[in-house]
């Protein structure tokens, strides 16, 4: 069976973009065969000060005008991974959504019937 390089690339972009929605969605993901896994709080909050530190410091070292050009440049490099880190870890941690541990919410339908059925008991 012959498939086209952006067939196959469409396809693995689709996956990986599905993970993504997933992990973000539901702070978890399931990969068949392969495991679950959480995003962890605890540990994002640990690297958002990281990230926060570093910015102080690298943005300290970038207006130090007594280093050479050279360590400056270095460190505006450090300041934008900082930076980046904190823009991608910013929404998974202040944004709310539910933290459902896989479990899905029931549509409303579903939960009136179920409602109706403890009635009958």
């Amino acid at each position: 069976m012959m498939l086209s390089e952006k067939t196959i690339e469409t396809v693995v972009n689709h996956q990986f973009q599905s993970a993504h929605d997933a992990i973000f969605q539901h702070k978890s993901l399931e990969i068949s065969g392969f495991g679950k896994f959480f995003f962890n709080e605890k540990k994002a909050h640990k690297m958002m000060e990281k990230f926060l530190s570093q910015k102080a410091l690298f943005e300290k070292k970038a207006a130090d005008e007594t280093l050479p050009e050279a360590k400056r440049q270095a460190a505006r490099m450090k300041l934008q991974t900082a930076l980046d880190g904190i823009r991608d870890l910013k929404p998974r941690i202040y944004d709310s959504f539910p933290n459902l541990r896989g479990v899905e919410e029931q549509p409303a339908a579903a939960q009136s019937v179920e409602e109706n059925n403890k009635g009958d008991e």
